[in-house]
């Protein structure tokens, strides 16, 4: 990874063995375009191929972890509806894939209000931390679309199928706390303690055998991946034709209209 290009909306700053990855947007709310999408995947692949990196962290720039697909991005995209939709969600496709192959370490460190893809790809991570007021919220629904980022397997798994439907089909807002409670996320922190405290401790990790880490990610995931492949699989090909119903066509385009106002 050394000499490589910071990308555009990505910080990448290196502390050892770790590499701690920032979503950089925040004048979007550190919104992920199709570009940030690739690059966010293809520095996964990097580092999991990086003997020198033992450990991905990933997290927000400012007060949010990240606001999602960066939809007006997406609409201003070259080319017809047919190829922009096939092309985001072929890098949608490989970006989840990159999450699900992560051989090391992954750590989400979820700042602030984690939404949409922001939301479904940290729970693909091995450990999260979560500020207490940081919240995960999955509007897909809301948006006339469907479950996106293995959150169609992942959702049920960690919070039972009750929570996940309410989150995946009724757009509830998870805080921290319901974070906590349901088991989503290792610890709740305060933001002040998030350099002071937590930091210190994930450096700390960096330090642990990455042989042992990789063996017992092997053993913990050896279930789970073929799932979350299929899961991927078929979230990608449901949402090719959510987006192209007239539904979500005019939820997406309500959502456009009330972000113009603002």
């Amino acid at each position: 990874m050394a000499g490589a290009k910071e990308p555009a909306h990505l910080k990448l700053d290196r502390f050892g063995t770790v590499l701690r990855v920032t979503i950089n947007n925040p004048r979007k709310k550190n919104a992920l375009n199709r570009q940030a999408y690739q690059d966010l995947g293809d520095t996964l692949v990097a580092a999991n191929k990086d003997d020198s990196v033992h450990v991905v962290v990933l997290t927000g720039a400012g007060d949010f972890y990240s606001s999602g697909n960066d939809m007006v991005s997406a609409v201003a995209e070259e080319g017809s509806v047919e190829e922009k939709l096939a092309r985001g969600n072929a890098i949608l496709r490989e970006m989840v894939r990159a999450f699900i192959q992560f051989d090391k370490l992954l750590i989400a460190v979820i700042n602030g209000p984690a939404i949409g893809i922001a939301a479904t790809t940290a729970l693909l991570c091995d450990v999260v931390y979560m500020v207490d007021t940081a919240y995960f919220y999955t509007p897909f629904t809301r948006l006339g679309l469907c479950a996106e980022g293995c959150s169609s397997y992942t959702f049920p798994l960690l919070m039972g199928r009750s929570k996940a439907s309410e989150m995946l089909l009724l757009n509830h807002r998870l805080s921290a706390q319901e974070a906590l409670q349901f088991n989503v996320v290792a610890a709740v922190v305060k933001k002040d303690e998030l350099e002071t405290k937590l930091w210190p401790q994930i450096l700390e990790y960096g330090k642990l055998p990455i042989g042992s880490i990789k063996a017992t990610k092997r053993l913990t995931n050896r279930f789970q991946r073929d799932q979350l492949h299929e899961a991927n699989d078929r979230e990608t090909e449901a949402l090719m034709g959510r987006y192209q119903t007239e539904e979500s066509m005019n939820a997406v385009m309500e959502f456009m209209m009330r972000k113009s106002k603002m």
